[in-house]
């Protein structure tokens, strides 16, 4: 079943790749002062890549451990290439994931050096866990660039070992290859789950959405709130993502007072391992044979669209729904390019910089999962702890 109009997207979300690498240029006189290295899972843009994006993803040890991992990852990815191939097809071809991305870092540049033009000019790159640009090739770039302050800022609202946490751990593995000198000053935005402005822009797609039901039936919606799951044994260890997730969706119910019924559902569980619940397609399931035939989907941890969007939550569950009979299910659109959310981008950013000085990381970057036996974790942490303060 394809969703309304409402929530489909052109295809040039899939056409703008000027380079390998997204950058935007500033004059060639105009100096950078400070760098904004948005981070992020990315995805294939293209067929071919599928397959190097799927052995990177399996073979990530702050995501999954398995055993033999170095040949487990190359098996599986060989394996599920072919049908994760296919669904990328059924999106356009390739993720948009990059070229969103790149659009929200531009925009928010324009904003930064407005609201905040003693840190300007200021600059985005992208470094994505999986899929070029890699974290390696935005560090390869930053250096040619003459970058001397920078900000680590995870585009997961939420903070997870197995999102941000892998994400840092690249960066620092990276850092001490690319830049021993530590030349490049760093400090960490590592989570924004309740900020006003992710709030405002989530509520604001979900009023809109509603709006595309009769009135009459409108208040009895059922909003699932829908985020990407983690293995419980993942939960087990202390990971905040799951209270995190829980956070947002109570501010963003606070901020449309309450107005529906809803639930946090959990999406792309895979293996036989016990996982976060309940499932999205089992809730959406679930309502439907309870009479609940209005249900609104709300990516509540994503910050663009992508597979998990497009293909999972569009095509694979809106078809099952439609299967059983829902005909009264609908998403909110993806937050992408919203100028609500690129401002509450931009003033995350601002809010920093003004106590970047005091402290390059968050308290709540200074704990580990109780549970944690990952020494990279550590000496991460430390690492981005001790940074020089980012003024003069």
């Amino acid at each position: 079943m394809m969703l309304p109009p409402s929530v489909s997207f052109s295809s040039s979300a899939h056409s703008t790749s000027e380079s390998e690498f997204d950058q935007i240029s500033h004059a060639a006189s105009e100096k950078t002062k400070t760098a904004i290295l948005l981070m992020n899972l990315g995805g294939p843009e293209k067929q071919e890549h599928v397959q190097d994006f799927l052995l990177r993803l399996f073979s990530d040890r702050d995501l999954i451990k398995l055993p033999l991992q170095e040949y487990a990852a190359q098996y599986i990815a060989r394996t599920r290439t072919p049908k994760i191939k296919e669904q990328y097809q059924e999106i356009g071809g390739g993720s948009p994931i990059l070229s969103w991305t790149r659009k929200q870092g531009t925009m928010m540049e324009k904003i930064l050096d407005q609201i905040s033009p003693e840190t300007a000019p200021h600059k985005h790159y992208i470094a994505f866990r999986y899929a070029a640009p890699l974290t390696s090739e935005a560090l390869e770039q930053m250096k040619a660039d003459g970058i001397e302050r920078a900000i680590a800022f995870t585009q997961y609202p939420q903070y997870s070992c197995t999102t941000t946490g892998s994400s840092m751990n690249e960066l620092y593995r990276h850092l001490k290859k690319q830049d021993p000198e530590n030349k490049i000053k760093w400090s960490v935005i590592d989570r924004w789950h309740s900020h006003q402005g992710l709030v405002q822009a989530v509520a604001n797609h979900i009023n809109k959405a509603l709006a595309s039901y009769p009135a009459e039936e409108r208040d009895n919606v059922v909003i699932l709130f829908s985020a990407h799951s983690l293995p419980m044994s993942t939960i087990y260890k202390g990971d905040a993502y799951t209270t995190e997730v829980a956070a947002t969706v109570d501010r963003v119910m606070q901020q449309l007072g309450y107005s529906n019924p809803y639930r946090l559902v959990w999406q792309s569980q895979v293996g036989p391992k016990p996982w976060m619940g309940p499932r999205t397609d089992k809730a959406i399931l679930g309502l439907g044979a309870k009479g609940h035939n209005n249900q609104l989907l709300v990516p509540i941890a994503f910050t663009s669209d992508h597979i998990e969007t497009l293909f999972e939550l569009d095509l694979e569950y809106g078809e099952e729904a439609h299967k059983a009979g829902i005909t009264g299910l609908k998403r909110a659109e993806s937050l992408n390019a919203d100028p609500v959310f690129v401002q509450a981008m931009a003033d995350i950013v601002k809010s920093h910089l003004k106590g970047a000085d005091a402290s390059p990381v968050s308290k709540q970057f200074t704990v580990r999962c109780p549970g944690c036996t990952n020494d990279t974790c550590k000496d991460m942490r430390d690492h981005f702890k001790s940074q020089t303060p980012l003024s003069g």
